[in-house]
């Protein structure tokens, strides 16, 4: 017991620190390197605004688009399932906001923890689903590189060992607390170094694309 005491302790003290620092310096470079290129001048006049357009653009992507649905339904599908069921098992579940307040003062309403449980169990479900069918699909197989296969596991693990955690199916819970914590470290980790980024760059580069039609005139 002491010795799955000292492991939460350090889980919870030296590697979240060193795996939030790691996390907060690679985003913050990744973000400069985007910024820092900048765009090639447009010397054409402007024939419209581009904030606007730009919003707009960021929040229209979020609807299925009926063409990519109606060629690939399972991965639409699949896809938006584990996309919210693990943000809300992140910034909905009462312990993460309770830790969220205790460390950076933030707070705000969660979901009730049967729900939460319940989205975790679609969410592992449908990370499973993917990679089968990944690994079924022959041009999807093909396609696939080791570090999709290395983002897969690190998104993969934290909602697994955090379900495992919340039913005690590990003993000590200690071990379990920390094998969760330690899971969410490392996908902290690898976030800057992989496709993971797009978490963040979705975003730019959806406003950048409906600024860039805004400018033309152009419905974008």
């Amino acid at each position: 017991m002491r010795d799955s005491m000292e492991f939460l302790l350090w889980v919870r003290g030296p590697a979240f620190n060193l795996a939030l620092t790691v996390f907060v310096l690679g985003m913050t470079v990744r973000l400069l390197e985007i910024f820092l290129l900048g765009r090639r001048p447009n010397y054409a006049e402007p024939r419209g605004p581009e904030f606007g357009p730009g919003m707009k653009t960021v929040l229209n992507r979020f609807a299925v688009d009926p063409g990519v649905f109606s060629r690939a339904p399972f991965n639409v599908v699949v896809g938006y399932l584990w996309h919210i069921g693990f943000l809300a098992c992140l910034f909905l579940f009462i312990p993460h906001i309770e830790l969220a307040h205790g460390t950076f003062g933030l707070s705000w309403p969660g979901l009730p923890n049967p729900l939460v449980d319940a989205l975790a169990a679609v969410t592992l479900v449908s990370l499973v689903a993917v990679l089968i069918h990944r690994n079924r699909h022959p041009v999807m197989r093909y396609l696939t590189t080791r570090e999709d296969t290395l983002v897969w596991i690190a998104t993969f693990l934290p909602v697994l060992t955090g379900y495992l955690a919340y039913h005690r199916a590990i003993n000590p819970y200690p071990v379990a607390l920390g094998l969760h914590i330690l899971s969410v470290e490392l996908l902290m980790v690898l976030f800057p170094f992989t496709q993971l980024t797009h978490a963040f760059t979705v975003f730019i580069a959806r406003w950048y694309n409906g600024a860039a039609f805004g400018r033309k005139g152009v419905q974008s």
